[in-house]
């Protein structure tokens, strides 16, 4: 009885030829074509670039980031904002967006107060819908453009880590 036969042998040959093929290949593609998107800094120091119409607006603002690979959440706060209120920034709306090829998109709500220092809301809670649109630029800056519901015109910005973050992480590490 003969338990070797030809066409079992190369059945077998092929298939086991082709899971390596395959496996070469997604290996290839993983090692070379797919990467990590850059990790970003968690406080950009938001600069307008012009003033809004009928709004006494705040010359800075704080974006806060919080990156999953390319997934985005974060909120705009007021530079105004201590120390001990930001652990109380779940009080402010929150972005959602992605980060692809240098390139972030965040939407969501705003509290109007942040854009605009003369919010008309008795209790200060008037939210305003907000798409940002961002490239990266050299050295972790941020070049940008927000667009509010409401407004016709696209606010200008640049965007630049926020340095008393950082100094406070390493001040911790001594």
């Amino acid at each position: 009885m003969n338990h070797f036969n030809f066409k079992s042998l190369s059945f077998y040959g092929v298939a086991i030829c082709s899971v390596l093929i395959l496996f070469k290949i997604v290996t290839n593609y993983g090692e070379n074509k797919l990467k990590a998107p850059l990790p970003l800094k968690q406080s950009y120091r938001l600069i307008f670039g012009e003033k809004l119409p009928d709004c006494n607006q705040p010359d800075i603002a704080i974006l806060n980031i919080n990156q999953s690979g390319v997934y985005l959440n974060g909120s705009l706060l007021p530079t105004n904002i201590n120390a001990q209120q930001t652990s109380t920034t779940e009080q402010y709306p929150t972005f959602s967006g992605r980060y692809k090829n240098k390139n972030i998109s965040l939407s969501g709500q705003v509290l109007n107060s942040v854009i605009c220092n003369n919010t008309n809301s008795e209790n200060g809670k008037d939210y305003k819908t907000v798409n940002i649109q961002m490239y990266i630029e050299k050295q972790d800056n941020l070049i940008g453009k927000m667009t509010v519901d409401g407004m016709n015109k696209a606010i200008k910005f640049s965007a630049i880590p926020n340095q008393k973050q950082e100094t406070s992480v390493n001040s911790n590490k001594h």
